[in-house]
């Protein structure tokens, strides 16, 4: 079986008798490295705000407005957040994420 990539799915020359995943997204493609500091700073949050639903309470600008605090305390040369000792660039993602997932429930 020929298998071809066209962006991020794969897709089948021939047939599917191996395995009917053509046009199927492909989490693999995500580096595990984004995946453990997203997972760290929601442990560090959990850990702090006793709920790990709190930051679906929070309005969307407040997560702008942090994102916009650690990029710029990440290109001012400063690599960790000094409140909760993990880098800026994991809340970063963090707070990307939980953008990314309140802008699809708009």
């Amino acid at each position: 079986m020929n298998e071809v990539m066209i962006t991020n799915k794969w897709v089948h020359e021939d047939d599917q008798k191996a395995k009917a995943d053509a046009g199927k997204p492909r989490p693999t493609l995500v580096p595990v490295s984004l995946i453990e500091a997203v997972t760290a700073v929601r442990m560090y949050g959990n850990e702090k705000y006793h709920d790990p639903e709190n930051w679906r309470q929070v309005e969307p600008q407040r997560y702008q407005d942090a994102l916009y605090r650690h990029w710029l305390s990440y290109l001012k040369g400063e690599k960790c957040d000094p409140e909760s000792g993990l880098p800026h660039l994991w809340h970063l993602a963090c707070n990307a994420a939980f953008l990314i997932e309140m802008e699809g429930k708009e």
